[in-house]
């Protein structure tokens, strides 16, 4: 074989990914998904026993859908098949089915994989049920997607459907474990630059895998911090532009003036921008964030009066409009100041991106099929307004995760 691949001027040992090279050998290699593959869970069982039944792996990407499906079929001893419904047709299923047909008919079984299986129309998913009905195929199709709203119910009363976790931080530790064992050295990262990488992922292993390959192939020695990590993984276009410098240095003067109660200053700086030929919707719009950013919740009015100057500039135009921009300047300077609602709006941001994808908590999830149900979709949710305070005190973060 190594002699073809020379003749072709090719290597049988050409790179590969290294999220392909760390792909898992047996169940027990993935991480992260032990409810499911574990010795007590359904699709652990079913692998012990040989015996596999049609299913929906329901998951957020990077969480080992793919993977599964391979390792079941080797597990099983059946022959795998792997279509996706984002490039196949009915011309391919077609053929995968008659395949299918004749080898069972040499008695050997065929797993068919349908990434992506909510892509087919509900005509192309019916074409499905007798292949599955008659054991001609075993499937197992892969979504993103809530099996629910997306699939056919005659197809999901045919299949299981088992929930996918996102991959929490341990998880994806030890895939980077892996990947160092794999590359022979560590990632130059420190661990705060670490525990960043791993929330980057957001629970994907695949992405995780990809980024550290890049990681991998820096030539420095010296361990990156959060910051030069950020550099190299997501690099940015500059904020502003640098040839209009004084635009960006009298509209902070504005802002700044307003911030700090002084209307006579914001009047002047307004005017300065005006005379400078600066567009007033643009202005306009500075004016409704000060309003938001500056003022908030001691003065709610003052996001009126900033839109309603505006609506008016756009009713009236240069010069009169102005004038409600002049308004509106005046208001915000005077108003009282509070950050409250911006300050706390950031630390939500931070939040959320520090815990990813978390779901919300199983009680306070929408149940309107059967299935969601079964899953524990809105049990044990109290309706407030029936409660004799009208306050059930329940919680609403994700579980897992600390109320701030």
């Amino acid at each position: 074989m190594s002699d073809l691949f020379q003749a072709a001027g090719l290597t049988p040992h050409a790179p590969s990914p290294l999220a392909d090279r760390l792909r898992p050998q047996s169940l027990e290699d993935v991480v992260g998904q032990q409810h499911l593959l574990g010795p007590e869970g359904p699709i652990g069982r079913m692998a012990a026993a040989r015996r596999l039944a049609s299913m929906i792996l329901w998951g957020p990407p990077g969480t080992g859908k793919t993977t599964i499906a391979r390792l079941l079929a080797k597990a099983g001893g059946y022959e795998f098949m792997q279509i996706s419904a984002v490039f196949s047709g009915v011309a391919d299923l077609k053929k995968a089915f008659e395949q299918a047909r004749a080898r069972r008919m040499a008695g050997q079984s065929t797993l068919l994989f349908v990434d992506e299986i909510h892509r087919f129309n509900r005509a192309q998913q019916d074409g499905f049920l007798p292949f599955v009905e008659e054991g001609i195929v075993t499937l197992v199709g892969a979504t993103t997607e809530n099996p629910s709203f997306e699939l056919n119910g005659a197809l999901l009363s045919r299949s299981q459907v088992y929930v996918l976790k996102r991959l929490d931080d341990a998880a994806l530790d030890q895939l980077l474990i892996r990947a160092e064992a794999q590359e022979g050295k560590a990632l130059p990262l420190t661990p705060e630059a670490r525990q960043a990488l791993l929330a980057l992922a957001d629970g994907d292993g695949r992405y995780l895998l990809t980024m550290s390959e890049v990681l991998f192939d820096l030539t420095s020695t010296e361990p990156l911090d959060v910051q030069a990590l950020a550099g190299i993984l997501q690099k940015r276009a500059p904020a502003y532009d640098k040839s209009r410098e004084e635009h960006y240095n009298l509209i902070s003067a504005l802002h700044k003036s307003v911030r700090g109660s002084d209307p006579d200053a914001a009047l002047y700086w307004l005017a300065r921008m005006l005379n400078g030929g600066e567009d007033p919707l643009y202005l306009a719009r500075r004016i409704v964030r000060m309003a938001v950013e500056d003022i908030g919740e001691a003065d709610p009015l003052s996001l009126l009066v900033a839109n309603a100057a505006k609506d008016t500039y756009d009713f009236l135009g240069s010069p009169e409009g102005e004038l409600a921009l002049a308004q509106a300047v005046v208001h915000l300077a005077t108003a009282p100041k509070s950050v409250g609602v911006y300050e706390a709006f950031k630390a939500a941001k931070r939040a959320a991106a520090e815990t990813g994808s978390l779901m919300p908590p199983a009680h306070i999830r929408n149940a309107p099929t059967k299935l969601m149900k079964s899953l524990g979709y809105g049990k044990g949710y109290q309706y407030d307004p029936d409660t004799p305070e009208g306050f059930s005190g329940a919680n609403f973060f994700p579980d897992g995760m600390d109320r701030r």
